[in-house]
């Protein structure tokens, strides 16, 4: 790579390329190897050359594996995570990342590799226009026709994903012109901060909360991808509002605050007055923007809080809405709120305050079950207490991870990954991979359901070779859970629901290089999970659950 001044880039297209990326704060790039693609990687490779910040080069099995890895760190990092996909199958491969992260806002970036230009039209391997595909799914795609193009479309690619509100977006380059030589100017990186709120529409939002009697707030996902974790603690502990966490939320109130009323949601919600969402859709998860309104009485007035306007709901009956950037917003409302006078909520907060109590002792007895089979629940009674703080918990499953929402309750933000409102099955292991390289001195835990498990239990070798060791944890009902019971409720049987018994999972983690037991006793649980932590290799604590032992859920997300 050269430089003719500190303002251009010269050097072929994939180095180009990989200069933009690192300019943009990318320190991995996640692959699966293919020539169309062959540039961007001598770009890693130099990069770890010429002194400046490196592009770690990770190749994985699956290109599923890449795009999910660099979904979660676009998530783990706020910064664009970045897959490099050969071209065709390689693309297409990696569309349901990309669509899990249009959903869940996840800033990423994924390059693919394109049938060269002057072999266009007539049948070269693996010829196919992407962007039809992608477009759909993503916040942005273009094919770079030239290697002159490649500087300012990168930039484009990665400014766009990052900013608000955050997605996956996605740009190709010809195979010819991806080794030809172009110029372009460097990327200047601005600060991606969203846009300044509506004072008046944050001042009408303050007034309702102002006279709330019954307030509850929920936070999401884009509180901590919009940088506004600290604001939303802040308003949450000055006013003493009761809040319940979603997605990446959980964590920005800790488990165990007085005012973390997640364990209490339903009372919460169906008896607020006023019900604040900020920074996650009103989707099925919150039931389409309604609560309240049972027995006769009158549902809550809700208050949609987003990164952009788009992102604002558009079906629900909304009594306000602001858009903008998270931090600004939250601290507007603080500083409104401040001096204004409000209800004695005393009484709802005890409220709040001794339903979780109460649930948790009701969950204590789920957590220390001696049920055999095993009930899925004391797999958690078992793990939680031996969390760090920092850990990184990814949940990769149905029924079990539900299980996971309910009683693993993260103590910061930023450590919690889920499939989120897509319910993407497969992603776990990408992710997997992604945290132990985002976060090397956290505890990184991957909860996999056993089917689940069957979509990309093989990149534990690339784990193993890349000496990432995570902790991965399997309810193994030898079912799809999720799907048996409700089947089972609609016509009185079930078919395509169950997986063979007792598979042992561990044993493929072990034939791959790394470790791993079966767990049939609920007393042997915590002593495995203690071999795992200290394995310092992948290793898979395979535990037999009992498939009757369903996760009670609300809604199936219609």
């Amino acid at each position: 790579m050269t430089t003719t001044d500190s303002s251009q880039l010269t050097g072929h297209a994939g180095e180009i390329a990989t200069a933009v990326a690192r300019a943009h704060g990318v320190e991995t790039m996640f692959t699966l190897s293919g020539a169309h693609v062959f540039p961007m990687y001598d770009g890693a490779v130099k990069s770890q050359q010429d002194g400046g910040t490196p592009v770690r080069l990770v190749d994985v099995r699956h290109e599923q594996t890449a795009a999910f890895a660099a979904e979660a760190t676009g998530k783990l990092t706020r910064v664009p995570g970045l897959a490099v996909l050969t071209a065709g199958p390689g693309v297409t491969n990696g569309v349901s990342a990309l669509a899990q992260a249009r959903f869940a806002g996840s800033p990423m970036v994924v390059v693919g590799g394109r049938a060269p230009n002057n072999r266009w039209g007539t049948g070269a391997l693996q010829e196919i226009d992407h962007l039809p595909i992608v477009a759909p799914v993503t916040k942005h795609a273009a094919t770079l026709m030239t290697a002159n193009d490649v500087a300012a479309g990168f930039d484009t690619a990665f400014s766009e994903a990052r900013s608000s509100h955050r997605g996956p977006t996605y740009v190709d380059v010809p195979m010819d012109e991806f080794f030809n030589v172009g110029a372009g100017a460097a990327p200047v990186i601005g600060t991606y901060r969203g846009a300044e709120p509506d004072s008046d529409a944050v001042a009408r939002i303050a007034a309702l909360v102002a006279t709330a009697e019954r307030p509850v707030l929920i936070l999401g996902t884009d509180v901590w991808a919009d940088h506004a974790e600290e604001a939303a603690l802040r308003l949450v502990e000055e006013m003493r509002l009761p809040a319940i966490t979603n997605g990446m939320g959980r964590g920005v109130v800790p488990g165990g605050h007085p005012l973390l009323v997640t364990k209490a949601r339903g009372a919460a919600l169906n008896g607020a007055d006023l019900v604040v969402v900020v920074g996650t859709p009103l989707d099925f998860r919150l039931g389409y923007g309604v609560f309240g309104g049972k027995d006769g009485s009158e549902p809550a007035a809700v208050v949609h809080i987003a990164d952009s306007p788009g992102q604002v709901s558009g079906h629900a009956d909304l009594a306000a809405s602001v858009s903008g950037d998270l931090t600004s917003v939250l601290d507007g409302l603080l500083g409104a709120l401040a001096g204004a006078r409000q209800p004695d909520r005393s009484a709802w907060l005890t409220l709040l305050q001794d339903t979780v109590a109460a649930a948790s002792t009701k969950d204590a007895e789920l957590l220390g079950a001696e049920a055999d089979p095993i009930h899925p629940a004391r797999i958690y009674g078992e793990l939680v207490p031996r969390l760090a703080d920092d850990a990184v918990v990814i949940g990769d499953g149905g029924d079990f991870v539900s299980f996971a929402g309910k009683f693993v309750e993260p103590r910061r933000p930023g450590c919690w990954l889920d499939p989120g409102p897509y319910g993407c099955l497969g992603a776990g292991l990408g992710a997997a991979v992604a945290a132990r390289i985002a976060r090397p001195s956290s505890q990184v835990v991957l909860l996999l359901g056993d089917g689940a498990a069957g979509f990309s239990l093989m990149d534990v070798d690339t784990l193993v070779r890349h000496g990432l060791p995570v902790v991965m944890v399997m309810g193994n009902n030898s079912a799809w859970g999720l799907e048996k019971g409700p089947m089972q409720l609609l016509y009185g049987y079930d078919v395509a629901a169950d997986l063979a018994p007792r598979t042992a999972y561990d044993q493929v983690v072990t034939a791959l290089g790394g470790a791993g037991e079966t767990v049939t006793d609920p007393r042997q649980i915590g002593p495995a999970l203690d071999r795992a932590f200290a394995a310092g290799a992948p290793y898979l604590v395979n535990v037999i659950t009992d498939v009757d032992a369903a996760y009670p859920r609300s809604t199936f997300g219609i």
